[in-house]
């Protein structure tokens, strides 16, 4: 029975967990979950599953939460905040922690998980993006087990030899492991959004409500509009980077819309590899919760016959520039991925409350990854300073944008 604590429960890949949980209830039992707005979700979560401790985001939705399940039969804890996540996170009766808080907020408590050397389940792909190095050093030093959940490192994953991740953890020379392995490129694909076939001038109207709709996955609406983007191919790419040892170069990027092949290794004697599945992330949470057992995901296995084609083409970088930010971020180093992320965060947002254009996102990250250039981050509080420091130059950028088009 391992015991888990789900960080970022109302969300997708939250919901998601549970459900895999469920199917298993002599095999997991939820220690704590955590939400932030959709607290009628958490509270019939927590009637269900019963946890240990609740986290939100401040004393009042605490508050309120205990409202809710006054006549219910949860007794456990409210928490709020980031020292509860953290609290939660990093329990000595913790086994493993599915880290699934949406961008720089999930940060600090899945490195709390990490320091605490649990299996952490990462979902979470802005805590690598932000501190990388940091990160990795702190999965060396405790002897946590990383496990990656985005479809599409779950997917390496179960494409490199079995003990290939864990002697990346604490190579400094990338490259080297792979080399060692026989590992020539890792191949990240993407369905390519909602606007895989429109024209650059169409996209210049895309509203809010057509960037959410994602044709092959349920998703919630950042990690939506990044995959319309290409941003979030971008962040995958500097992620796998740090998982896997690997400098961005080694690393392409293929757009296949059925979005069945969710990433493949080439080898050097001309293999490839590839982990094929419905689009459905219980399968990726699953591998990770019974690691390296297999259980039951609820998803139907794939139907070649009825899929009957699969199609790639390379990315359009005219249209999708956020993919070449990414990789300049990548290769620049230092704080530039947590300036791109920080920029991308405040853009998406600025977005969806319709203060600008969708193809204004890359340019205002591109401004930003120009213009502010903070010192390499060594520490947590470091990476907090570079992203506080990203998100001003970001706001100043809209601010200058409305005044201009006044």
């Amino acid at each position: 029975m391992q015991s888990v604590t789900v960080l970022g429960a109302t969300g997708s890949i939250g919901v998601s967990t549970l459900d895999v949980i469920a199917r298993h209830p002599h095999n997991y039992r939820v220690f704590a979950l955590s939400g932030h707005s959709q607290l009628e979700l958490l509270a019939s979560q927590a009637r269900q599953f019963l946890p240990d401790f609740l986290v939100v985001g401040d004393e009042r939705s605490a508050d309120e939460l205990r409202a809710q399940l006054a006549d219910s039969d949860f007794a456990g804890e409210i928490l709020f905040g980031l020292d509860g996540l953290c609290q939660v996170a990093s329990d000595p009766r913790v086994d493993a922690v599915m880290a699934a808080i949406v961008g720089a907020a999930g940060l600090a408590p899945t490195l709390a998980a990490v320091e605490a050397g649990k299996r952490v389940l990462l979902a979470n792909k802005e805590a690598l993006v932000m501190a990388g190095p940091l990160f990795m050093r702190a999965v060396a030093a405790s002897g946590a087990v990383l496990l990656p959940i985005d479809s599409e490192h779950n997917a390496i994953f179960q494409s490199l030899p079995s003990h290939y991740t864990a002697a990346a953890y604490s190579e400094p020379e990338r490259g080297r492991v792979a080399a060692e392995q026989g590992v020539a490129k890792l191949i990240l694909t993407a369905s390519g959004g909602p606007f895989r076939q429109w024209q650059l001038a169409e996209m210049a109207s895309v509203t809010p409500a057509q960037a959410v709709a994602h044709p092959n996955w349920s998703m919630g609406a950042k990690i939506s509009v990044d995959s319309a983007t290409l941003m979030n191919k971008g962040l995958e790419l500097i992620e796998a980077s740090y998982l896997f040892a690997l400098p961005a170069e080694s690393i392409d990027v293929v757009v296949h819309p059925q979005s069945v092949i969710h990433s493949l290794v080439q080898y050097c004697d001309g293999s490839v590899l590839a982990q094929l599945g419905n689009p459905d992330m219980r399968t990726p949470i699953a591998h990770a919760l019974a690691w390296p057992q297999r259980i039951d995901s609820g998803v139907a296995p794939l139907d070649l016959v009825a899929l009957a084609r699969m199609d790639f083409a390379a990315p359009d970088l005219q249209r999708f520039p956020a993919l070449s930010l990414a990789r300049q971020a990548a290769a620049a180093g230092g704080a530039a991925p947590a300036v791109l992320n920080a920029a991308n965060e405040v853009a998406v947002a600025a977005f969806l409350a319709g203060r600008i254009g969708f193809l204004q996102i890359a340019q205002l990250v591109a401004a930003v990854l120009e213009n502010c250039q903070p010192r390499e981050p060594t520490s947590l509080e470091a990476v907090q300073r570079c992203d506080h420091q990203a998100r001003r130059c970001a706001d100043q950028w809209l601010v200058n944008t409305a005044n201009e088009e006044r």
